[in-house]
């Protein structure tokens, strides 16, 4: 089962402070716009998404359709098929 690229997505208060610790740790900013509210930083594979005032918890966020640079795959699962087989296979989805 392929997932696309993962990341996970921090609900922040404060962009700027979440992106000044994460940069600590070798964190840099690949995309986004900060006077938006939204970062993405990168250190070698591993993702952090900021979101400040977007939504009210954390969230693991796949992207089918992408690998770990946003470029898109030539071929990936459709996430709707995903939902179909995770049902099949007796997982329980909720929101």
């Amino acid at each position: 089962m392929e997932l696309g690229a993962f990341s996970i997505s921090l609900a922040v208060k404060d962009i700027e402070a979440s992106k000044a610790f994460y940069e600590e740790f070798g964190f840099k900013v690949f995309a986004g716009d900060a006077s938006r509210h939204w970062l993405i930083l990168k250190n070698g594979p591993h993702a952090i998404g900021l979101f400040q005032g977007m939504f009210p918890k954390n969230i693991l966020t796949f992207n089918p359709g992408w690998e770990s640079n946003a470029c898109k795959l030539n071929t990936f699962t459709d996430v709707r098929d995903l939902q179909r087989a995770l049902k099949a296979q007796g997982v329980q989805l909720t929101t």
